[in-house]
């Protein structure tokens, strides 16, 4: 406790806040003199070309949401009605729902203790076991379904083994969609998150690293996915000077101008950011380690964006004592989500037992990770 609180020095210390301290006023501004406050506006291209200078991906798609970005690249990829989807039980609903809304069906491998995202070693386990390739598809023995895509998240913004993750889905030709939401500034070596699947998923909520209030980002290397991305997130609108005509079904997933103009001047101090809650990570860690207690950092090789720091705990007793204690005292903790399998929703859908999830859901805990009043316009 006095350690959170002689970094963020209130009485009531958030989880993670925003932070509105360079151009944000300014361009809103420029948004509404424009007339331009919709889907329509040079601020949504601007940010998207931030999007694409920062991570490296070749083209980046705004979207409204998180949720929507994903939704919309796993039906690009392929993934249609009856489907399955392999992802992980320890993720935010997020994930779950987009994949729900192709009417695809999850299937939860289980994640590493020290990333807390896909294992690719429960990975090859499960495809080993359970897959198999017939009339150029690949096919869940077990179910008699057609597993269509992967999914893996990069949990907190602490990067995956996603370069296995990626050799194994194209040793089995599954098409590899990153929910890379939590990760904006997470690198493994020097590539982004997010990059290393045909299409990665970026989000922009109101407690993520930077935001637009809400908004998400759909990223790809690949120009006529893009295109499509583009396409039917915008309506399906053929263009044209003033008429309407759709050529199929679309989806009104547009960020509008003024949400991406909060984006754009969150860009600009995206690095800043990066270096201060790079330098509160090292100090719980200090601290923590100096008390007994582990704390989630990225794997050699690896880059994190320290979005939400977290600690792990001896056993669920622990976590909720912990739990209790801070949050009685107005510093914001949370334990990490309930496992997908065990959500009414999702209770049916085939996993692998998911061990190191149980025990994971047990234990960690997200502190404040906030950048601290006191670091702003430093």
């Amino acid at each position: 406790m006095e350690l959170i609180r002689s970094i963020y020095g209130k009485d009531s210390i958030p989880l993670h806040r925003p932070i509105f301290d360079g151009n944000e006023r300014q361009y809103l501004v420029e948004c509404i003199d424009s007339n331009f406050v919709s889907s329509v506006g040079a601020k949504v291209t601007e940010f998207e070309q931030q999007i694409v200078r920062f991570t490296g991906a070749h083209f980046a798609i705004a979207t409204v949401n998180g949720t929507a970005a994903l939704h919309i690249a796993l039906q690009l990829a392929g993934v249609g009605r009856e489907d399955e989807v392999i992802s992980q039980a320890l993720t935010f609903i997020a994930t779950c729902n987009a994949l729900s809304y192709t009417g695809a069906h999850p299937v939860f491998v289980d994640v590493d203790r020290d990333t807390m995202g896909m294992s690719p070693e429960a990975l090859n386990r499960f495809l080993a076991k359970h897959a198999e390739k017939r009339d150029g598809a690949v096919w869940n023995k077990s179910s008699g379904r057609r597993i269509a895509a992967c999914v893996p998240m990069h949990t907190f913004g602490f990067p995956c083994r996603i370069e296995e993750i990626h050799a194994i889905c194209s040793e089995w030709a599954i098409p590899l969609v990153e929910d890379a939401a939590e990760s904006l500034g997470s690198y493994v070596g020097g590539r982004h998150t997010g990059t290393f699947g045909l299409f990665g998923t970026l989000s922009f909520n109101g407690n993520k690293i930077i935001t637009t209030g809400g908004g998400g980002m759909i990223i790809t290397n690949d120009e006529s996915q893009a295109r499509r991305a583009k396409h039917i997130t915008t309506t399906a609108k053929i263009p044209h000077p003033y008429e309407f005509v759709h050529d199929e079904i679309g989806y009104n997933y547009r960020l509008p101008n003024l949400n991406a103009a909060l984006g754009c001047a969150q860009m600009e101090r995206l690095p800043w950011m990066l270096e201060v809650k790079r330098e509160i990570a090292e100090r719980y860690r200090a601290f923590f380690s100096d008390h007994g207690v582990q704390m989630s950092e990225p794997r050699p090789g690896s880059t994190a964006n320290n979005w939400l720091n977290a600690i792990i705990l001896a056993d669920k007793a622990e976590r909720d004592a912990f739990l209790s204690y801070t949050n009685e005292r107005g510093v914001m903790t949370r334990p990490i989500w309930r496992l997908m399998s065990r959500l009414e929703m999702f209770k049916h859908c085939q996993h692998d037992g998911l061990e190191n999830s149980r025990w994971l859901e047990d234990r960690v805990v997200n502190i404040p990770s906030s950048v601290p009043e006191k670091n702003l316009n430093t």
